[in-house]
């Protein structure tokens, strides 16, 4: 058997389907199903059950699926081994980001980095944390930027930055006439929170995890947006909690609403993250460097308390 026909074989297992396995792959659907039939006559078994719409894995197709992912990516590490001996920083890298970090931090570091690094191919992705640890784990991802720690022994942590939770309060909450303000001071039932699947929803009920939350009697509302968040909040209807680097480019009017946590401030750790087995570190050292020279003078607490983004039972 070949490192192409595992290939196959991993393309059909994802996409359940000849047809869309062969298109992103790359070949015929006959090239595709004669390859793996090949497979499956060598080793005298059947890998998947093509009585059942979608497309499953026999039992013993599982293992070999998860056999090939481990031989397809470790022969794919043989490049890297190559380039990283010459010192070559350069290549497709795929790069996922959660939703709540990409918009403010992606534009202050992408410009410098494809300057610096002009051989390298970013492929980058929004991805929530879930997704990524997957896709990680799966080969999809050489790395990520995510909320750590995240508490997997597969995956490597390099702590990039901490990020101070920072509360938007309208002036009709009585939180408002506070300068600084405790986690003790916050209601749960009145802060805005952003949709399930988000860690950095996950953080606000871990901050407030001695809180429940009640069914509010006029409207129950959660929004993937802080925009969204902002805007009601500004009609009378909730607080909300933002990253610091959301803040930044606030209207000033808005700013006026914005109330810092009493030291230690609730934060969040943000990361690059990556497999553990993973070779391409020479790219990985470049985006922490770019990074890090860019949000340095944007960032500069350090007496913070680490709020975890992993929801708490």
């Amino acid at each position: 058997m070949t490192i192409t026909q595992l290939q196959y074989v991993l393309a059909v297992a994802e996409h359940r389907n000849f047809t869309l396995a062969a298109e992103k792959c790359f070949v015929t659907q006959p090239t595709l199903s004669m390859q793996i039939q090949k497979i499956e006559e060598e080793l005298n078994i059947l890998i998947f059950d093509r009585s059942k719409k979608p497309i499953q894995l026999t039992a013993i197709g599982q293992k070999i699926v998860e056999q090939a992912k481990n031989i397809v990516n470790e022969a794919g590490k043989i490049k890297d081994i190559v380039e990283y001996q010459k010192g070559f920083i350069g290549g497709e890298f795929r790069l996922g980001i959660i939703p709540t970090i990409m918009p403010t931090l992606l534009p202050m570091f992408l410009n410098n980095f494809i300057k610096k690094y002009p051989k390298i191919r970013l492929i980058i992705e929004e991805l929530n944390t879930d997704e990524i640890i997957l896709r990680l784990k799966n080969g999809h991802l050489d790395a990520a930027i995510a909320a750590t720690p995240l508490e997997d022994e597969k995956i490597k942590e390099i702590v990039l930055y901490y990020e101070p939770f920072v509360a938007y309060v309208p002036d009709n909450f009585s939180i408002s006439q506070k300068n600084e303000i405790e986690v003790s001071d916050l209601n749960l039932d009145e802060i805005l929170l952003l949709q399930d699947g988000h860690c950095f929803r996950d953080g606000i009920l871990n901050l407030c995890k001695n809180q429940d939350i009640s069914t509010r009697n006029s409207f129950q509302l959660e929004s993937g947006s802080f925009e969204t968040l902002i805007k009601l909040a500004d009609e009378g209807l909730g607080t909300t909690l933002l990253p610091y680097l959301h803040t930044l480019d606030l209207k000033e009017k808005e700013k006026s609403k914005l109330r810092q946590f009493k030291e230690p401030k609730p934060a969040r750790e943000v990361s690059l993250i990556y497999p553990k087995s993973e070779l391409k570190i020479h790219i990985i050292e470049a985006l922490r460097n770019t990074i890090s020279g860019v949000v340095k003078g944007a960032i500069t607490f350090q007496n913070v308390q680490i709020i975890s983004p992993i929801q708490k039972k």
